[in-house]
């Protein structure tokens, strides 16, 4: 039998993960300051946009996590995970504007259109927006539980899309490792996540 930790054990895990989801911005914010990068451009973007992917995978994780452990309170986990996704997501994005472009809108929207790995990528981004926004409980009442579910389906748009991102990214070296195993993750928990889904949908027509 799985067991359920108390409120204030959960409490201390939460606070445990949230400090060490911190980590790499700490990490990647001390060697800038530090001066200890000998690319510092690079390394921030693709540390923020392996993170964000990385945080992407581990949310995507907790539904069968909590399936097939019976752990049901790994729920509680997810939107923090969720959020995480976001916000390297967010230093990325936020690296391409202020360093490639300074803050130029018009620039950096010309860049988008002209190359498709951008492009991909902000479309990826931008479906992030509202499902950060709606992630409190009060944007989850408002909305109802149906309209909300519906809504972070897009999650199913979201996750192929900053695969697709990744690997354009990597072509130019070559390196295909880890786009594939992380787009291998990727496809078998959206694939799990869907035949679920339709298990239990077959049951509700019939």
């Amino acid at each position: 039998m799985a067991t359920t930790p108390n409120d204030r054990q959960l409490g201390w895990i939460k606070a445990v993960l949230f400090a060490l989801s911190l980590v790499p911005f700490a990490r990647t914010a001390w060697l800038t300051v530090q001066g200890e990068l000998t690319e510092p451009l690079a390394y921030i973007t693709h540390a923020t946009g392996d993170w964000a992917l990385y945080f992407l995978c581990i949310t995507l994780t907790v539904t069968p996590l909590r399936r097939l452990s019976g752990w049901n309170w790994v729920i509680k986990l997810r939107r923090m995970f969720g959020l995480f996704c976001f916000f390297y997501a967010l230093l990325h994005f936020i690296t391409f504007l202020w360093f490639d472009h300074f803050f130029d809108l018009a620039e950096m929207w010309k860049d988008v259109l002209k190359r498709p790995f951008i492009t991909v990528g902000f479309i990826a981004f931008v479906m992030l927006i509202p499902l950060a926004a709606t992630s409190t409980n009060g944007m989850i009442r408002r909305l109802g539980g149906k309209r909300w579910r519906w809504l972070h389906r897009l999650i199913y748009l979201i996750a192929p899309l900053a695969i697709l991102h990744f690997w354009w990214m990597r072509a130019g070296k070559s390196d295909f490792a880890e786009p594939i195993l992380l787009g291998s993750i990727v496809a078998v928990l959206l694939g799990v996540r869907v035949y679920w889904a339709r298990s239990q949908a077959q049951p509700a027509r019939a």
